[in-house]
């Protein structure tokens, strides 16, 4: 009977997509995208944006879309280009722009989630929060926020607990994870991710963290041996528009590209949450479908692990970001934590 019920909600769903593309009107829309040299570019969202969207809208809407690294882009400067009006839509990672609004970071901040589902709990409690900063401060209209993989630590020297990372020189990467590395006692570095590699190896630094995928594909297994599978964040991401742009579409174009977004962002943890053991397991000993595993150490984490992993968000993390941010971000974090 379930599966009866799909089916017939699938082909309802699809009656009236073909009926309100059909009422649509013509419009491009100037579309910059993520790193595309990511799996979540190459296999959704560029994919979404150069064919299906034009697809599902039966050729009413078509866009002109370039990851943001074709265009000589580094990534800090997305949301001030988009607020400006250069380009329609964007997405992007919100860490990269926590240093001029540092309450981009409030849904991924380092410690807060120890897994997908607090991840995704903490987002959509966000949402709301960021969609109504981004209107009145940004002049941007929040379409979705996605995930990335998880955040955990690649060290060259061994890492049995959290606790080990005390006198430990490690890369981070934003305000958040610093806060989170000096409470343990290590010492943060800002580095640049293409240095990680050769960082490790040479012995410049003990430990970086970045995603279980990109580490691997970055090929830090030539200078790290071990993996402390721990999420110290997500790598959060966001899907946007300019405000006035927003404002000027039709509301039926609004409604389509809201529900296809939301689809697309949906995708997008899906994809995340299934890469995320796939890069840890390329780390270890497999099976991995990227490459040969990299054979380094995995630790698992415990409840002491855990423990203190809260215990730095809480006396660490967030008295920082606060202190960062201010009234507003005290008001947001009250709005998120509320019960």
């Amino acid at each position: 009977m379930k599966k009866t019920l799909s089916l017939s909600a699938l082909f309802v769903a699809g009656a009236l997509t073909g009926a309100s593309a059909q009422e649509l009107p013509e419009t491009q829309i100037n579309v910059v995208g993520n790193l595309g040299t990511t799996t979540q570019s190459k296999l959704l969202e560029t994919p979404f944006w150069t064919q299906k969207i034009t697809e599902l809208s039966d050729g009413k809407i078509t866009t002109r879309f370039r990851p943001m690294n074709e265009l000589g882009l580094k990534g800090p400067e997305m949301l001030g280009m988009l607020s400006d009006g250069v380009m329609n839509i964007t997405t992007a990672q919100l860490g990269h722009h926590s240093g001029h609004d540092p309450i981009n970071d409030g849904n991924d901040l380092a410690g807060m989630s120890s897994n997908y589902d607090e991840f995704e709990a903490a987002s959509k409690a966000f949402f709301p929060v960021l969609a109504q900063y981004y209107k009145e401060k940004l002049g941007i209209h929040l379409m979705s926020l996605q995930s990335y993989q998880s955040q955990v630590t690649y060290c060259r020297v061994p890492v049995e607990r959290l606790a080990d990372l005390k006198g430990k020189r490690v890369r981070t990467s934003g305000a958040s994870q610093s806060d989170f590395i000096a409470y343990l006692g290590g010492a943060p570095v800002n580095m640049p991710f293409g240095e990680v590699q050769q960082a490790l190896e040479q012995g410049v630094i003990d430990c970086a963290i970045t995603s279980t995928v990109g580490g691997y594909t970055a090929r830090w297994y030539e200078g790290s041996k071990y993996v402390f599978d721990m999420p110290i964040n997500f790598g959060a991401g966001a899907t946007a528009a300019n405000q006035a742009w927003w404002d000027g579409l039709d509301p039926k174009v609004q409604e389509f590209l809201t529900k296809e977004v939301t689809a697309l962002s949906a995708e997008m943890w899906a994809q995340n949450r299934r890469e995320d053991r796939e890069g840890i397991a390329c780390n270890g000993a497999g099976p991995c479908s990227l490459g040969e595993p990299a054979n380094q150490t995995i630790v698992t984490p415990n409840e002491a692990d855990l423990s203190l992993q809260k215990e730095a968000f809480e006396k660490a993390v967030v008295p920082g970001w606060l202190s960062r941010c201010g009234d507003v971000c005290k008001v947001a974090y009250e709005k998120m934590t509320a019960k």
